[in-house]
């Protein structure tokens, strides 16, 4: 396996591998404290005049990928056991969703995916690498007035805006994005499925930087009352560029989310746990999620 194949096996880019303590001793302080954050968002007061069913739709229309609302998601990832010396990573990705109304029977619903990454350095490079992977933009047709059934379907393009070699790929990449869900009762439930190739290279040449990757991920969600429900959302990728062995990571678990304002401001705090039953030789053996979601619906 080469050194870029290498990092591709382990998630967005590079081992790793060395951190001095007392930094992590302050990475860990501040996941501790992002954790507490978002218990104490869910069980803030509500403060505002939100009705029951305008809470239960608000936080059904969050669960849907392709619906006619602004979202700005901010999703950390805490992966733990990474890397050849079992270190951890953390994502934090950035995800805004803007939804475009095109004449009287379809939305543009635009999506942008921006990391920043915090993993162990390469083997004598900096203790930790700190810094912007590549950037994904989606862009899903959807039509304005579905049925029972909903769905999206459009291109995507990764640009290479990493800041660093091991955090990103030096090719840009495009496919197709699709999803598909329906909403009955109280449940949100359906798939949202992509594949990326590189563009501008020769094709599968063996290249470093050649990109052949499918993400699938389905979702179900059951809402209570109060905004409250749970989830679970599990990403799966299959890396067709890497090594046999190290082409799957497949994780299980779920989560718990509460949809509620904060004054004025519709807010989706939520916290979720995966782990990964199939991974690469040295990808993440869990992952700890939290996301916190500022919303704004139509008024």
């Amino acid at each position: 396996m080469n050194r870029r194949h290498l990092l591709h096996s382990i998630g967005l880019a590079s081992t790793g591998w060395r951190t001095k303590e007392p930094y992590m001793r302050v990475v860990k302080h501040r996941w501790a404290s992002w954790v507490g954050a978002v218990i104490a968002a869910t069980f803030a007061v509500q403060g505002s005049a939100a009705t029951e069913a305008e809470t239960h739709s608000l936080a059904k229309a969050s669960q849907n990928p392709v619906a006619s609302l602004i979202q700005v998601p901010f999703e950390n990832n805490y992966n733990g056991e990474w890397g050849p010396n079992n270190s951890n990573q953390n994502v934090l990705n950035i995800k805004p969703v803007i939804p475009i109304k095109i004449g009287e029977n379809w939305n543009l619903i635009n999506r942008a995916i921006v990391p920043l990454v915090s993993q162990p350095g390469i083997p004598g490079g900096p203790n930790r690498q700190n810094g912007l992977g590549d950037t994904t933009y989606q862009a899903f047709f959807s039509p304005a007035h579905p049925g029972e059934w909903i769905w999206g379907v459009g291109p995507q393009v990764q640009i290479p805006t990493h800041t660093d070699e091991v955090l990103g790929n030096e090719h840009w990449g495009a496919g197709p994005a699709a999803v598909v869900l329906t909403m009955p009762g109280h449940w949100v439930y359906g798939a949202l499925a992509t594949q990326m190739w590189d563009v501008g290279s020769s094709g599968n040449d063996g290249s470093e930087d050649d990109i052949s990757l499918t993400v699938i991920q389905p979702f179900v969600n059951y809402n209570f009352g109060g905004g409250w429900y749970v989830v679970s959302a599990p990403v799966i990728t299959a890396n067709w560029e890497a090594d046999n062995d190290d082409e799957w990571t497949i994780p299980i678990g779920g989560g718990v989310g509460r949809v509620f304002h904060w004054g004025k401001q519709a807010v989706n705090a939520r916290m979720a746990y995966y782990y990964n039953v199939e991974k690469p030789r040295f990808g993440a053996q869990w992952d700890f999620q939290l996301t916190f979601t500022l919303m704004y619906p139509k008024k």
